[in-house]
């Protein structure tokens, strides 16, 4: 009898916890985007009225069905932490040291996932607490490295459980698993804008775009990848039908994390009621491998403007991690990272609001797709989003980049941007500079420096129309200008000019 009586109360007392819940993105030590209109949303049995509470702010909640949300007022960035109060009759879910500042989305594929604690970096694992920077860590329950799945991680992945997370406070041992180029421009961002900042965390090895797509624009656009048949659609690469395949092979119905739109409605969807202020972005190895160069920027734009429509954003920031140099010879595989490279800058170029961050300099030596440097790659994003999104005065964000070429004999003259004390970082002959006549076959080239701008030519090359820089797998740059930022890889012709 007394077992039936502990019985029945855990299944009151669970009633009674299930009367109302907010959305697991909801939790204590989060981070509300300063400036927006932040709504609080979760589910309900009950149609009783629910009270939000933040600060001196309350505010009450509609509900629909079973569904409730409650909109909280644009608030001004507040480092102070405060508790976020969900009250129904006297049921009541407590938030506690909630901040509002700066919320961004870092996302992509393996080496956004690379964890803080696989880069040896022991000054930031043993980082002593950064009160004012947040993040979110969706941690990925399934991976996608060689083998077959079993049973526990197709169950899961049938159950949308790919991601669990949690809301952390940066540095006192709570960073180990997060993204390290997450984690590193986080706690940059906030050193440079002076106000709270989170980095809500969600990205998977391997990944190709079409997996971050939203249903909706993949039914319009990409229809053939809709069915049970993706695997065979021209925008999977071999790898990722090879290693898709062996992750199933046990069962082939089972969606991957690699079917498209499954990331997206995983890892991004649960956010999109979430006011964020920007997305880091780092992918673009997988695609890479297809050498089509309009199909990979049609598949990058549509990326890009399906998040923003379903984020509510026209503009949405855009902040990219472009491919670095890999010393990797292997057929097919990394072979097109160049053309991958200007993929990604022309849409930089022509799309709103989406910026560029070079990282040639900073890719391996060796055939390792993952660069160990991570810290870089994260500091430059945020200069980056702090002098482009945010208008911060005085940051160095680019290297230079070329904006003119024009004829000078037999020569080309190239005018670049950001370019205050262009200089060869290690005194050598610059390098990676190509002149072609016709623009189909390049001829090695020397480059010398001319009051801040660059004199092309090339021994054959007599009438040169062309010039392009950093057009290699693998190369060691060494144009830089004075705050030793890399010169970014482009292709120009005398005819036309850089916007």
């Amino acid at each position: 009898m007394k077992n039936l009586v502990l019985l029945l109360a855990v299944c009151l007392s669970s009633v009674v916890r299930a009367e109302f819940t907010a959305d697991p993105i909801y939790q204590s030590h989060m981070v509300l985007q300063q400036g927006r209109p932040v709504p609080v949303c979760g589910t309900c049995t009950k149609p009783s009225p629910i009270v939000v509470k933040f600060g001196d702010t309350e505010v009450k909640a509609t509900v629909k069905g079973k569904r409730w949300e409650a909109v909280l007022p644009p608030m001004k960035a507040d480092a102070e932490g405060k508790t976020l109060t969900i009250t129904q009759g006297s049921k009541n879910v407590q938030l506690d040291d909630v901040l509002v500042g700066e919320v961004w989305i870092a996302s992509g594929q393996s080496n956004m996932l690379w964890r803080l604690d696989q880069t040896g970096d022991r000054e930031a694992l043993g980082q002593s607490a950064i009160p004012g920077f947040r993040f979110y860590h969706s941690e990925p329950q399934v991976h996608t490295n060689a083998g077959a799945y079993n049973d526990k991680l197709l169950s899961l992945l049938k159950g949308n459980g790919l991601y669990k997370g949690d809301w952390y406070v940066g540095g006192s041992g709570n960073c180990p698993r997060m993204s390290a180029v997450g984690w590193y421009f986080g706690r940059k961002l906030h050193e440079l804008l002076g106000v709270p900042v989170a980095v809500v965390h969600a990205s998977l090895g391997g990944s190709e775009m079409m997996a971050w797509m939203p249903p909706a624009t993949v039914k319009k656009k990409y229809k053939e990848c809709m069915g049970s048949r993706w695997l065979e659609s021209k925008y999977m690469t071999a790898w990722v039908r090879t290693r898709a395949k062996e992750n199933l092979a046990h069962d082939l119905s089972a969606p991957h994390p690699f079917k498209p739109t499954y990331l997206f409605e995983t890892g991004i969807r649960p956010w999109l009621n979430f006011p964020i202020a920007g997305v880091i972005w780092y992918q673009g190895e997988s695609d890479a491998e297809l050498q089509d160069q309009a199909q990979n920027e049609g598949l990058l734009k549509s990326l890009i403007t399906s998040w923003r429509t379903e984020f509510k954003q026209p503009e949405l920031p855009f902040v990219m991690v472009q491919l670095p140099r890999i010393k990797d010879d292997a057929a097919g595989l990394r072979a097109f990272w160049p053309e991958f490279r200007e993929v990604q800058a022309t849409v930089a170029r022509e799309l709103p609001k989406v910026f560029l961050v070079t990282t040639l300099d900073l890719g391996t030596t060796s055939t390792n797709v993952h660069p160990p440097r991570k810290l870089e790659v994260g500091e430059r994003l945020a200069a980056a989003a702090a002098a482009q999104v945010y208008k911060k005065k005085g940051i160095p964000f680019s290297g230079p980049v070329a904006t003119k070429v024009k004829p000078s004999g037999s020569a080309l003259l190239v005018e670049f941007a950001h370019a205050q004390g262009l200089r060869s970082k290690d005194g050598k002959p610059i390098v990676g500079f190509e002149l072609s006549s016709g623009g189909k076959k390049f001829v090695p080239a020397e480059a010398e420096i001319k009051d801040g701008k660059l004199l092309v030519r090339a021994e054959g090359v007599t009438k040169p129309k062309v010039v392009r820089y950093g057009w290699a797998v693998f190369m060691e740059p060494n144009l830089v200008n004075e705050d030793d930022l890399p010169a970014v890889p482009f292709t120009l012709s005398s005819a036309a000019e850089q916007k």
